[in-house]
């Protein structure tokens, strides 16, 4: 429990963090929310009470206090919905060239213990496809929410270096789509997925959405450690 429950869980406080930060939470609730991320990086180090990590911590914490009170915490703020949705596009697209096979691929490999290459035809085409289109979908998001943030009033980039924009959002509509739509699209687009595959794949090794949810939680940190590690 120690290595992944306390990251969930300051994981799923940020989007709310960063929301009210954002609507009129001003800088104190945005140094917060800021702080919330480092700890869901750093929080595994600090319970195995490693200097390094503690030290880390010691210095984002000085940096933080040093921003608080001007518009650098808010402007933060504005970069990790693209950075999340950009790096997982990036992973997915990679992973189509690796040859061990593409993610999906090899997710699916792993609930059905063998491997990518042994796979049906039908099912390894399949999961490369929907490998493809999780890539585009988050490139997707990834584009809207670096738009959005351009455009974001009164502190979106372009308006803190003084540029017109050709439209405008005020930062409450950024951040509503920012950090809690994208990730109500990203879950939309999951278990859209998931009733198609029963459709099209309908034997399969979990009885039901909840089962397919147990079946990759039991697949364990030494899978998705290697699943996202470089070839």
């Amino acid at each position: 429990m120690i290595h992944w429950l306390p990251r969930l869980l300051l994981a799923l406080a940020y989007p709310w963090l960063a929301h009210w930060a954002s609507h009129g939470g001003g800088d104190t609730l945005a140094v917060v929310a800021l702080l919330d991320l480092v700890l869901v990086v750093l929080v595994d180090a600090l319970l195995r009470r490693r200097p390094g990590a503690w030290l880390a911590l010691g210095v984002a914490v000085a940096a933080l206090a040093l921003l608080h009170g001007g518009v650098w915490p808010r402007v933060l703020l504005l970069t990790p919905p693209m950075l999340f949705t950009g790096l997982a596009a990036w992973w997915f697209a990679r992973s189509l060239s690796d040859p061990r096979g593409a993610l999906i691929s090899r997710i699916v490999a792993g609930l059905e213990r063998t491997t990518p290459a042994a796979l049906a035809p039908p099912l390894r085409r399949y999961t490369r496809r929907l490998t493809l289109a999780w890539a585009l979908v988050l490139a997707t998001l990834c584009l809207v929410n670096g738009a959005l943030a351009l455009v974001a009033v009164p502190d979106g980039a372009l308006a803190l270096l003084g540029w017109p924009a050709p439209f405008s959002v005020t930062r409450a509509q950024w951040s509503l789509f920012a950090n809690l739509l994208n990730y109500g699209f990203v879950g939309l687009f999951f278990f859209a997925e998931y009733r198609l595959r029963r459709h099209l794949f309908p034997q399969r090794p979990y009885r039901d959405f909840i089962d397919f949810l147990r079946m990759m939680a039991r697949l364990g940190p030494a899978f998705w450690r290697g699943l996202f590690a470089r070839r």
